[in-house]
């Protein structure tokens, strides 16, 4: 995100406009509101945003997310389990890039602990996903307010069951009962 003056600007807890997504727009957007909510970047240290750099043009490149013997050796993390995740033995796709038009990957409440799974796929953001963002892939519409600590915020968006999804059964099964 970059704010009026081209420098770069973490988002913030309410974001005046409507980009809704194509997909279920109706869900999404709530016309009352001005716009949405829980929109602030996290903060992240260095090492991790030469990564998530890293990762993203990667994943422009080629059309994946890198995969840990992808990273040059002085972007590695000191952790470890990276030399087992190299070989192959271990979860070696610890930086993943969610891409736009694309599937992600399950949002999962581990979210809230970093976002190296859940990196934007623009190199120019060098970020990992919002709140509102993994809200958004989860399916809850852009009224819905997280309360808490970002953190706490980031658990209620990884445990929930995708309300769109709930929301579908929800009416099958009314149907079934009339």
């Amino acid at each position: 995100m970059r704010n009026l003056n081209g420098g770069l600007r973490r988002g913030g807890e309410f974001v005046a406009g409507h980009p809704a997504p194509k997909f279920a727009r109706n869900w999404f957007r709530d016309p009352t509101l001005k716009g949405f909510c829980n929109h602030a970047t996290r903060g992240h240290i260095r090492a991790d945003l030469h990564r998530y750099l890293f990762a993203a043009q990667f994943a422009r490149l080629k059309n994946q997310s890198p995969s840990l013997e992808h990273f040059p050796v002085a972007l590695l993390p000191n952790h470890v389990n990276v030399a087992k995740a190299i070989v192959g033995t271990m979860f070696n796709d610890r930086f993943r890039v969610q891409f736009r038009g694309r599937p992600s990957t399950t949002v999962t409440s581990h979210i809230s602990k970093d976002g190296h799974y859940f990196i934007h796929y623009d190199p120019a953001q060098c970020r990992s996903l919002t709140v509102r963002e993994a809200a958004r892939l989860q399916t809850f519409p852009d009224n819905y307010f997280f309360e808490g600590p970002r953190t706490a915020q980031y658990h209620q968006v990884g445990n929930a069951v995708p309300p769109l999804l709930a929301h579908q059964i929800a009416r099958v099964v009314h149907e079934l009962f009339l």
